[in-house]
């Protein structure tokens, strides 16, 4: 097998048992995307990530397959080909798939080859790296996306803030990387560069983050908002919506909810003089 999608077949994001297994690039209707997102998958042989969410929808699965940037970029060309001839408009070209992308030694030399053929064949598209962060502990991968963050076809980076506190931290993303070494490194980073920040919010063990946490979370979003000085694009809360290996344990609260927080953190956003940064909802 060499990771090529076969054919051009989109669909809602509802299931990931079988999306990304496999194939290096694949075409789905993303509901953050606001329309078709052609994914950038650098880990189709196993899952790889710095974070182990219990909501995170990638099953485990092993397959023979290494990654080539050769194959990826006749992949690319392919699903973009079979969207002009469907005449269905690209919204982005976006890096996620099983695992985080940064951590992947082919990450760099993906990331100029996928910049090269949105010039080429896709202009109107983002290009979208969807990440938990720990990269940015790396100099080099942070000086790198720093770099790419900016310019007229600048990398859009999504950078996850699932927590505001270190307990809360524990629970959703439960990773050896120290939370406060990392948002640290989240706090300088959107001071260089700009990013939208992007959140889960689910129940974990049948309960919603408590509200010393939603506090919590809310202040830090506002300090980043204020240091950025308008580099933070977006604020994007986001809910579980799709199966996990790991279900019940992480579930999906009533989108009440997470509009709640929204328009919480946009009176804070206003009071604190940043209430031009967007705050999305994807329940």
């Amino acid at each position: 097998m060499n990771g090529k999608a076969e054919g051009f077949r989109a669909g809602p994001v509802e299931n990931h048992r079988e999306r990304e297994k496999g194939a290096l690039v694949y075409p789905v209707y993303s509901r953050r995307s606001g329309g078709l997102s052609i994914g950038i998958n650098l880990f189709p042989d196993r899952k790889s990530c710095s974070f182990d969410c219990p909501y995170c929808e990638v099953f485990p699965f092993s397959r023979d397959i290494t990654f080539s940037t050769t194959l990826m970029e006749e992949a690319l060309e392919d699903a973009l080909a079979g969207a002009r001839a469907e005449k269905i408009p690209v919204r982005d070209i976006s890096f996620s798939g099983n695992g985080e992308p940064s951590l992947s030694p082919h990450f760099a030399g993906a990331l100029e080859t996928a910049a090269r053929v949105r010039g080429r064949r896709a202009p109107e598209a983002a290009l979208v790296l969807i990440t938990n962060g720990t990269g940015l502990l790396d100099k080099k991968l942070y000086d790198l996306l720093r770099d790419r963050a900016s310019g007229a076809a600048a990398l859009r980076i999504w950078l996850k803030l699932d927590a505001g506190t270190p307990d809360w931290y524990a629970r959703i993303n439960r990773s050896a990387v120290d939370y406060d070494r990392l948002t640290g490194r989240i706090r300088l980073f959107v001071t260089e560069a700009p990013a939208d920040i992007q959140t889960m919010i689910c129940a974990v063990d049948g309960r919603p983050p408590p509200p010393e946490e939603a506090a919590a979370w809310e202040k830090l979003a506002v300090e980043l908002a204020v240091s950025s000085r308008g580099r933070i694009r977006s604020f994007q809360l986001y809910g579980k919506a799709r199966p996990a290996p790991e279900d019940p344990l992480a579930e999906a609260l009533p989108a009440a909810y997470p509009e709640t927080r929204a328009e919480s953190l946009r009176r804070a956003l206003k009071a604190a003089g940043a209430n031009a940064i967007p705050v999305e909802v994807f329940p």
